[in-house]
């Protein structure tokens, strides 16, 4: 199950810089995971300082 983003994201771009896959870039209004791409390893989650990021 990928992780996802909510529209709390602050785009502060912390996740990105994590994500060891590179599965995350900017979207229309926040950052965005690719559901293919991600590894699932949590590390952005770890990162983001709103807490917005969590499982599907």
């Amino acid at each position: 199950m990928p992780y996802v983003i909510s529209d709390e994201c602050l785009s502060c771009g912390s996740c990105a810089a994590q994500c060891p896959a590179e599965a995350i870039s900017m979207g229309e209004f926040h950052y965005e995971i690719d559901a293919d791409a991600c590894l699932e390893c949590g590390s952005c989650a770890a990162q983001c300082p709103a807490e917005a990021i969590s499982l599907e």
